[in-house]
């Protein structure tokens, strides 16, 4: 067995094609990243890999396997969101910064959000009934209580990714192609979609494991260096087409502008986006992925914790922003996790294991 390595220095990403034939499974000597505490114990460990990555693919910092392919989930929905803007379809249909910010967010189904997506389905010509990601109850309990204390149901508008596929009918209505089965592999939106992410990764995805994401998408296992340079590209798109230039700066921008529309009240990403103010755009996926894009820096990060514990990659993107100078040390403490037991009484945190090499 491996023993735990960190990388910080000047490696270049030279992958250019990825076959499903070839992967191999999350490396075991991944380091420690994360704990959990309760009392004067640790409780659990997490592991994790990460990278860093600029623009024109230098790995600038790392830890563990970044080369092993993850599936990126709901971390990679800026990404995602590109061929709304850079076909014109958002122009087309006038949409603001709440409406790309949508398009890239995991939501908690929280008024703002659903009423806003609701008036984005009607400006297109929509129902929520043409969504194909399905309904479930709003993650955001005061929400979920209001709803169930109404007497309603929840609708497809209440699905977290409601947002994304709205974008997606946007651009099948744009671009004149069926609306029905917009999420299979091989409709007109998600090739698109493939295109985006085969160009701003540098990889060819035509043999890469994919399967379905709980929204009914497809998803493509990518490299967390590879996954980390279409961060970074989005943060810094200069060497991109002019068209993929300002698609990337519209949606750096809506992010920024509207994180509580990206994520919700109380969660990670919106927090730490209101205090980032527009340095870095970060976004959540399950089991345990995260990503983000800084502008300033023209750098992309890219994290996924073995075990898929998104509490876990809270603070491992916590210590990340701290290293990279974009947050201080109190404001990492205004964004760490409490834990707290059924009465609210602090029983334990989860906390970074160690600071990242200088």
């Amino acid at each position: 067995m491996k023993s735990p390595r960190w990388r910080f220095g000047d490696d270049f990403l030279t992958q250019v094609h990825i076959d499903a034939a070839e992967e191999k499974p999350l490396a075991a000597s991944n380091p420690v990243m994360a704990e959990v505490t309760r009392g004067s114990r640790v409780e659990s460990w997490h592991r994790a890999s990460l990278a860093v990555v600029d623009a024109a693919g230098h790995v600038v910092l790392s830890a563990g396997d970044y080369e092993a392919p993850v599936y990126g989930r709901s971390a990679i929905k800026p990404l995602q969101a590109l061929p709304l803007i850079e076909s014109g379809a958002a122009e087309a249909f006038d949409l603001s910064d709440a409406e790309i910010a949508l398009a890239c967010a995991s939501h908690s189904g929280e008024a703002r959000h659903v009423d806003t997506v609701a008036a984005w389905l009607e400006k297109i010509g929509c129902t929520p009934a043409d969504l194909e990601c399905g309904a479930h109850l709003p993650t955001n309990e005061a929400a979920m209580i209001s709803l169930l204390r109404g007497g309603a149901e929840p609708s497809a508008v209440h699905n977290n990714c409601s947002g994304k596929h709205t974008g997606f009918l946007t651009f099948a209505r744009h671009a004149g192609v069926a609306a029905k089965g917009y999420i299979r592999f091989d409709h007109p939106v998600q090739q698109r979609v493939l295109g985006v992410l085969e160009s701003m990764t540098g990889l060819d995805l035509s043999r890469a494991a994919r399967g379905i994401d709980g929204c009914g998408i497809p998803v493509i296992a990518i490299p967390l260096g590879n996954m980390a340079l279409a961060m970074a590209r989005l943060a810094d798109p200069s060497d991109q087409p002019e068209a993929r230039q300002a698609a990337c700066a519209r949606i750096v921008r809506a992010m920024a502008a509207e994180p509580f529309l990206v994520a919700g009240s109380d969660r990670y990403c919106t927090r730490a986006m209101k205090i980032l103010k527009g340095r870095a755009v970060i976004k959540t996926g399950a089991e345990g992925v995260y990503c983000g894009a800084l502008p300033g820096e023209g750098l992309g990060f890219a994290l996924k914790v073995d075990d898929g514990a998104g509490r876990a990659a809270e603070a491992v993107a916590g210590q990340l922003l701290k290293r990279l100078g974009l947050i201080s040390d109190d404001e990492a403490k205004l964004l760490a996790r409490t834990l707290r037991n059924r009465a609210g009484t602090a029983v334990g945190e989860v906390r970074p294991v160690s600071a990242l090499p200088d």
